[in-house]
């Protein structure tokens, strides 16, 4: 029950209504045809950008603080269930039933899962993050190693077994979804934050 609902919350696209409704447009047929942060921030403007990017980050979060402050009291949460909860999310924002399955590339509710588990591994990453994209202005290169760092930042900050396995299989998905921006990487065509404009 709890993992459909962190599915659900998770498929809901928020960078799709939110275009919509600051100018009404489908951002799935503006820029890169994503409907998260940065293809939002791109095409609307920051301000946007960081509200899709919140609420985004709000899909991974809420369901499993939810499920940690529901569990029996005095006992810690089953972390294998916990893990499963933040990947259902996950999956839900990948692969969101509203939109033919077809959906973003996860950074965000893996954001949002990672602070619910560990918000000092988060930080790292995310500090991680903006240090990569700082130096070399890729958004994607940023967001996939910082991804393949969680699992572990989690390891060394001494998290149970399950949470580290399900870092790394978020890990694999987000690389998964990154896989056209791994090409054009390693290629030279990848598009960098600098160049970032509106279409006309």
């Amino acid at each position: 029950m709890f993992a459909a609902g962190a599915y659900l919350l998770g498929a809901i696209p928020f960078g799709k209504i939110i275009a919509r409704y600051a100018a009404r447009i489908d951002i799935t047929k503006q820029g890169s045809g994503n409907i998260g942060a940065t293809n939002v921030a791109r095409e609307l403007g920051m301000k946007w950008g960081i509200i899709t990017l919140i609420l985004d980050l709000l899909k991974g979060f809420v369901p499993v603080i939810l499920f940690s402050l529901l569990s029996d009291q005095g006992a810690a949460p089953d972390q294998t269930a916990l893990a499963s909860i933040g990947i259902c999310a996950l999956l839900g924002h990948m692969f969101p039933v509203f939109l033919g399955f077809q959906g973003e590339k996860g950074v965000a509710t893996a954001l949002g899962v990672y602070l619910a588990l560990s918000p000092l591994s988060c930080l790292l990453g995310l500090v991680l993050f903006i240090i990569l994209v700082a130096l070399w202005d890729y958004i994607s290169l940023g967001s996939i190693l910082s991804a393949a760092a969680m699992p572990l930042l989690l390891f060394l900050f001494g998290k149970p077994e399950p949470l580290i396995m399900g870092a790394l299989l978020m890990a694999l998905l987000i690389w998964y979804k990154h896989r056209v921006n791994i090409q054009d990487l390693i290629r030279g065509r990848e598009r960098k934050w600098k160049d970032r404009k509106r279409d006309s």
